[in-house]
Order: C-alpha cells, then structure tokens, then sequence
C-alpha cells in the first residue's frame, strides 16, 4: 500500500526530504532517517533512469515514500519511472487542465490511459504479480506542482481533475514567475501560495510545499499542507560543513 497516498487523503501530515545528490549510499542513509518520503530529483540533480533505480533499490528496504521527480512530464519519461518501481511522482510545471489530465492518462493503463504495458518490469515484480496491470494505479500517487502564473490561476480546476492526488508549490519558480524572482517571501508570493492551498482543500485534495525551515514547516502545516519537504541532502550537508569549519577557527581565504 502507498502509505504516502493514503496519508494524503485522509489529510495526515507527512514530512520528506529532497534527495540531490545522485547516490544510492547517501539516499540509503536519509532513507534511515525515519522520514515519511523522500523525493529523488531528476528535474535540478544530474541523475538519470539507471541512477534513480540505484536509489530506489537502496531505499526499498526501509519503510519509506520514494518520489521521483522527472525533468518534463512527459509520457514517456514517466512510463520509465513507473515501470522501474516508483508509484509516486512529482511532476514539474503544471500549469492547465489538459496538461493534468494527460498526465493521469499517462499513469494508467488502456483503456484508461495511455502508459505502455510490459510484463516483465521490476514495478510488477518482473512478472511474478499477476494482477499488477488491473491494480497498478490504486497505488500511483500523482502529485502535480503549481509553480507559475499559469499554475496558479487554473489551481481549482487542476485540482478538480480525477487521478491528481495533491498540489504541490514550487515557492521559487512561482516568485519568479509572479516578477518576484529570488523573493519567495513577497507578500504577493504568500498570497499566491495560500490561493493554491485553499484551491487544492476546496477540491478535497492534499497541497504540499518546499518549506525553507522547521519553522516555517510547521506554520504551513497549521495552515493546511499536508505533504512538507524539511530541507535537502545538499542542504544538510552543506550546513553541517560550514557549521564544523567555523567551529574550528576561520576559514582560509
């Protein structure tokens, strides 16, 4: 079972990390971590199909969410996530109805959609689950970002559309999209960000958000999201090297 959709829909909180770095040791050592999802970046990390399979495989022991995040939501390229093992994704840039519902389609079998059917694919256990091709998608979380102009003023009715799980915001692209770039935190941007949610609730569907902070996680929690990214591998350990060097004297110039 998705524990992660089925958190989602009955409106519990679940709390993830971005995964960067492209490595299945360090994707195996979040995935310890005891988070709720952990989401592995195709879109802004270099990794590929084969990379994100390496992660995956290190991280299925663990009890753990994987989402994949591909480059474009395309067809294609989703069909090869699916078929590698993830049953949630991400998907950037979603900005209309039409792109939505293709999207839905692209995660289903005929005729309900559009995804490619093979019988020997590690999503179906290479063949041992039987039943795989008639319940697949009870277990797809389709999670959908709304992260520019377009995005936003269509956010209810992208919401609306059966098989999409939850809104998830892209406060940096949004800000830029909305002549904010860098400022996530401009009033206009906030206002933005608390349309999409209010959209995503009104249409009885999850919002989920990039938070910068604990703090600011758990003020977008109080305000309704339900699926919170917490920081990034690269994050972490980008704070916990500068925070030892400085520990130990100034750094060299």
């Amino acid at each position: 079972m998705n524990r992660l959709k089925s958190a989602l829909a009955e409106g519990r909180p679940q709390f993830g990390l971005w995964q960067s770095l492209a490595h299945p040791y360090t994707a195996e050592i979040c995935a310890a971590a005891k988070f709720d999802w952990l989401l592995f970046d195709g879109e802004h990390a270099p990794n590929t199909v084969v990379s994100l399979l390496a992660q995956l495989q290190a991280v299925c022991a663990y009890p753990v969410e994987a989402v994949a995040r591909p480059p474009v939501g395309e067809a294609a390229i989703i069909k090869q996530y699916l078929d590698i093992g993830f049953r949630s994704l991400l998907i950037p840039m979603v900005s209309s109805v039409a792109q939505a519902e293709m999207l839905v389609a692209a995660t289903r079998f005929p005729p309900a959609g559009i995804r490619g059917v093979a019988g020997m694919t590690r999503s179906s256990g290479f063949g041992a689950q039987p039943d795989y091709l008639a319940n697949a998608q009870k277990d797809i979380c389709l999670i959908v970002q709304i992260e520019n102009a377009a995005g936003l003023a269509e956010a209810g009715k992208i919401a609306a559309v059966e098989g999409v799980d939850a809104l998830f915001i892209g406060p940096s692209d949004l800000a830029g999209s909305l002549g904010h770039l860098g400022n996530p935190a401009h009033p206009t941007v906030q206002a933005a960000i608390a349309d999409i949610i209010k959209a995503a609730g009104d249409a009885g569907k999850a919002s989920g958000i990039f938070a910068t902070s604990p703090e600011s996680a758990e003020q977008y929690r109080a305000a309704g999201v339900r699926m919170l990214s917490v920081g990034s591998d690269i994050s972490l350990l980008c704070s916990g090297l500068r925070s030892l060097r400085q520990a130990v004297g100034p750094a060299r110039q």
